[in-house]
């Protein structure tokens, strides 16, 4: 019996990671965990305030060692924050698991997002730095992911429906 997710949603803020992954998770009768969540509840302050006070550094190694841990311990749906694949050991931790990437681009962002303030890394030009964000990270999402499904469009219970299928889940 393997270990480990059933399912690991990688890709840009927005793309409907945490939206996706609770309906999978419903879907395969799995239990539902976002790394996300998992800082802002070790921390006891948004992620937001951590990038303030704390510098990206920080938080990034806080979220390397969320995503170490979510690995080793879930067996249901994990929803990875954004930057996640930037981490080489968390890339090489992913390797083998059911890694999909969630994929859209800047015109979906900004409907869904808003590219609003409360995302730290798109403070300045919204649309620039998340085009900038996606040249840096996009290759490192398709170099982990076992398959991309394309969200834009999309309802999320369309794009659960498309993560099941790619991977060949059966809804429980």
């Amino acid at each position: 019996m393997s270990t480990g997710p059933l399912v690991v949603l990688i890709g840009p803020m927005g793309s409907g990671k945490s939206t996706v992954g609770a309906l999978l998770a419903e879907r395969l009768g799995a239990p539902y965990r976002d790394t996300d969540a998992d800082i802002v509840a070790a921390e006891g302050r948004e992620i937001a305030d951590i990038f303030v006070d704390e510098g990206e550094p920080h938080f990034r190694e806080l979220e390397r060692e969320a995503v170490a841990a979510a690995v080793a311990e879930h067996t249901g749906v994990l929803a990875l924050g954004g930057g996640a694949v930037l981490d080489a050991s968390t890339r090489a931790l992913l390797s083998g698991l059911p890694v999909v990437y969630l994929s859209m681009d800047v015109e979906e962002a900004v409907k869904r997002v808003g590219l609003n303030t409360a995302r730290p890394l798109l403070a300045v030009n919204p649309r620039r730095q998340w085009r900038e964000l996606m040249e840096a990270r996009r290759h490192l999402y398709t170099e982990v992911a076992r398959v991309v499904v394309e969200t834009d469009g999309r309802t999320p219970e369309e794009v659960a429906q498309a993560v099941l299928d790619a991977l060949e889940l059966k809804s429980a």
